[in-house]
């Protein structure tokens, strides 16, 4: 039977999967794990009564476990690895920290009006420090083989490409060669292409954050 799966519909396309760096993690370790799931398109600017009743938040992605709805990207993610073990994206929990800031440097960056109020650096600092990582440990961040950690990693990263390259005609630097290689080895993984939203919904997602 197939996981049932509420995601973030395009801005403007409610058919269309939308820009949830968050929901495409869940997408992308059904993917890896090969378990047939179902997705719920939810137009997050008009959300279906049935989906409230069942998700009084509102917030995607839920995931549908035993008749329960379940919130969270980080307790989906958990629950998946307990119920579908095979294959392991168990990671190593020494590297729980590794690129856990770049996100929020990104979002600081991309907003930003100034350029000296050091949110580009801040952002370059974290990159440096995930280069760094993945020189000693990569290709991946524990090591040779995908885990949890890069299906969290991998949208966010697309996120900021896509973003930053459109707003800012920013891209990551070609001399942190270990990041760019990363983010060529999960961008082009059979799971990401087929989770990932089209470039022009991650734009129209961050932009009324870009103009606010």
């Amino acid at each position: 039977m197939a996981v049932e799966v509420c995601a973030k519909a395009a801005t403007g396309a409610p058919d269309v999967l939308g820009d949830c760096p968050f929901t495409q993690r869940v997408l992308l370790t059904l993917e890896e794990k090969k378990v047939p799931y179902q997705v719920h398109l939810i137009d997050v600017t008009n959300k279906p009564k049935w989906f409230l009743e069942v998700n009084p938040e509102g917030k995607v992605p839920v995931i549908k476990f035993d008749d329960k709805w379940i919130p969270d990207s980080d307790v989906i993610t958990l629950l998946l690895e307990e119920k579908y073990p095979h294959p392991s994206l168990a990671p190593n929990p020494h590297f729980s920290s590794v690129g856990s800031k770049i996100f929020s440097a990104f979002v600081s960056f991309l907003k930003s009006k100034d350029a000296n109020d050091g949110t580009e650096q801040a952002l370059l600092d974290e990159l440096k420090a995930l280069d760094e990582h993945l020189k000693s440990h990569g290709p991946y961040i524990c090591g040779e083989k995908v885990t949890a950690f890069d299906m969290s990693l991998a949208p966010k990263l697309y996120h900021l490409e896509v973003a930053l390259g459109h707003f800012k005609s920013w891209s990551v630097p070609d001399n942190l060669t270990h990041v760019c290689n990363y983010m060529k080895l999960l961008f082009n993984r059979e799971s990401f292409e087929k989770t990932k939203a089209a470039k022009e919904y991650v734009v129209a997602g961050w932009a009324p954050k870009v103009n606010a």
